[in-house]
């Protein structure tokens, strides 16, 4: 089989993060535990705009700070990156695969008007519950998730009030909405859509785990943030949960490897 050829389309601006780790530690692990040979390269996309070409087979574009509405100037060719593989995708038979996570998803959600990508009252961070829609029973990797499952969810941004016409058009799928607070008058922020049948976007962090949460968990400012946002308790129980097993831990070993699992079976398929 050939070689895999693997973008990392990196948002986060020179910013301190875990995500970068996470998503090469998951293509890795993903690559010795199934014997393929994965080549990766990085795109620093914001501070040097860097941009990948069509000669990849998957191409995943991270979370990263700021905002997803306000241009900087490299938005126009990443917009253009984007929409060449959906125009690849629909005449070539040699398909090309797509994992948008946070602040990538919310850019592409904004560009094509798909919902609403405004501020949130408040900062979300930490551990919380995804729930499904109806159209993820059908999809080949949500399917697979318990209703509710639990993401890292840490984000000033959301995408809130979709447009079922822009969807509809695209021919994009809502998979999962923020947990439900009857209590609070406020929308449900859109939580994952599949865009394509090879592009999959979410505003969660698949690629997050325990490791990289207590790192940020520990760190002044976050440990400062939870404590004061949410309180002692929470905090204390966010690093008591983060190692369970049906927790973010579930989300973080099924999501992108049967991402990677999809793509490589048609990749294999094409030869």
């Amino acid at each position: 089989m050939k070689k895999i050829r693997v973008a990392i389309l990196d948002m986060h601006k020179g910013a301190a993060n875990q995500g970068m780790r996470n998503i090469h530690e998951l293509i890795e692990r993903y690559g010795d535990e199934h014997n393929i040979e994965f080549s990766k390269t990085v795109f620093d996309i914001r501070g040097a705009q860097e941009i990948a070409s069509l000669d990849f087979d998957i191409y995943f574009s991270s979370g990263g700070p700021g905002s997803p509405v306000e241009l900087e100037g490299w938005e126009p060719t990443y917009i253009e990156l984007f929409e060449k593989i959906r125009k690849h995708n629909k005449s070539s038979s040699q398909k090309k695969f797509v994992f948008l996570i946070c602040h990538s998803f919310q850019i592409i959600c904004h560009h094509f008007k798909l919902a609403n990508v405004c501020l949130r009252r408040k900062e979300s961070f930490g551990v919380f519950q995804v729930h499904l829609t109806k159209h993820a029973s059908k999809d080949a990797i949500f399917s697979l998730l318990p209703d509710p499952f639990f993401a890292v969810d840490s984000r000033k941004w959301q995408v809130i009030d979709p447009d079922d016409i822009a969807l509809e058009k695209m021919g994009a799928k809502i998979l999962g909405l923020e947990k439900s607070r009857p209590h609070v008058p406020l929308q449900r922020a859109v939580m994952a859509i599949r865009l394509t049948p090879e592009i999959l976007g979410t505003q969660f962090h698949p690629e997050a785990d325990a490791k990289g949460m207590v790192f940020h968990l520990k760190t002044e400012e976050r440990k400062k943030f939870v404590q004061e946002t949410y309180g002692q308790a929470r905090y204390e129980d966010l690093l008591i949960h983060l190692n369970d097993p049906d927790k973010i831990m579930l989300t973080h070993q099924l999501i992108i490897p049967h991402f990677l699992s999809i793509a490589l079976e048609t990749l294999i398929h094409q030869g």
